[in-house]
């Protein structure tokens, strides 16, 4: 689903962001581009962000 409109951003380029070390919104600003140019997506950015962080530190069960 897209997240940014204005620069055509996923939740799944978030959670990708994140696994390679995003872990704050600046983060995402400056390798996605999320919420620089109208700021409508930043809250749900935010959500994004903070859902992969969690499943990103919760330990994976097999």
């Amino acid at each position: 689903m897209y997240i940014c409109i204005c620069k055509g951003v996923t939740d799944t380029a978030i959670r990708e962001a994140v696994c390679k070390g995003a872990d704050r919104m600046r983060d995402l600003k400056v390798c996605l581009g999320v919420s620089e140019q109208c700021g409508v997506c930043a809250a749900h950015a935010q959500e994004v962000l903070e859902t992969a962080l969690m499943q990103k530190a919760a330990p994976q069960q097999f």
